[in-house]
């Protein structure tokens, strides 16, 4: 598990004014302030203008933040990198990665400039060869996490869209896998009908049980669905007490396991309770 909770990443078009000062007032764990898909042509110089003033004025609090910048293959990808220097970025958030190589140049394009000498690349996972690639993208130096661009996976894998997403279940599953061999963090993708709450419900539980640390979201009003189902809930914070209560004075005991509602308890459920304790915590540090 990552130390900041992504139980909710908000993507923000940094073209929008408005959209960046709102940001800064929602319960989001964190914000993707996209140069990319969300901003149009003519408007790119103008948006990375703008979000490298917006970063370096700050606002955001405890918020993680990513810039997803354009491709270094497209017109625009160096500039957005030369431009953002200057805010000394948390996080750059790079589209359509394929292989560690692609991870490696921008990596070096960021050496080219002062300003990054602490800022961590995240990988958009959205080709088949990306997930093909998922474990040594993941293992690539200055890597931070991987964000799921499931729409644009699903057009090129040519799937259809189903309730269970089966169809993307093991590129999905794969790279939970890759990330977690890796310790970074691991965002699910987002779920498109922004009014259906009962949908993301569901979608945003399917992506808790497989392992993911959240859900990239598209709208405000998607956010309090995704931070309940990423975050600890009260079932789980007691039996997690018990189980190391129970597991301490087991131990205590001379015994190597102990039994909490007819099931027994070993060091790894342990492992997984204080880990959950402690996400919690971090949450309730983060709100407040």
């Amino acid at each position: 598990m990552t130390a900041h909770p992504y139980r909710s990443v908000l993507y923000i078009p940094a073209a929008r004014p408005r959209a960046l000062e709102k940001a800064k007032t929602l319960a989001v764990d964190a914000i993707i302030f996209d140069l990319e898909d969300a901003v149009a042509v003519a408007e790119k110089p103008q948006a990375r203008d703008l979000l490298r003033d917006t970063l370096m004025a700050g606002g955001y609090g405890k918020r993680a933040q990513l810039a997803r910048i354009n491709g270094l293959d497209t017109p625009w990808g160096l500039d957005d990198v030369a431009t953002l220097a200057a805010a000394r970025p948390q996080v750059l958030l790079l589209p359509k990665v394929n292989g560690a190589a692609d991870i490696a140049a921008l990596s070096n394009v960021m050496d080219s400039h002062d300003g990054y000498s602490d800022t961590k690349i995240w990988a958009m996972m959205e080709s088949p060869l990306g997930i093909l690639n998922a474990a040594e993208i993941a293992a690539a130096p200055r890597m931070g996490g991987m964000v799921m661009g499931t729409n644009d996976l699903a057009k090129d894998l040519g799937t259809r869209t189903t309730v269970d997403r089966a169809p993307l279940q093991a590129s999905l599953s794969h790279c939970v896998l890759a990330a977690r061999a890796a310790g970074i963090a691991v965002v699910d993708g987002v779920y498109n009908a922004f009014k259906d709450a009962d949908g993301l419900r569901i979608e945003a539980d399917q992506g808790r049980d497989f392992g993911f640390d959240g859900k990239t979201l598209i709208h405000p009003a998607q956010v309090e669905v995704a931070n309940e189902a990423f975050a600890p809930s009260e079932d789980d914070l007691d039996l997690a007490t018990r189980q190391i209560t129970a597991f301490e004075a087991a131990v205590a005991q001379g015994q190597g396991v102990a039994v909490v509602d007819g099931s027994i308890v070993e060091y790894l459920h342990v492992e997984t309770a204080r880990g959950l304790i402690a996400k919690a915590q971090t949450i309730a540090e983060l709100s407040a």
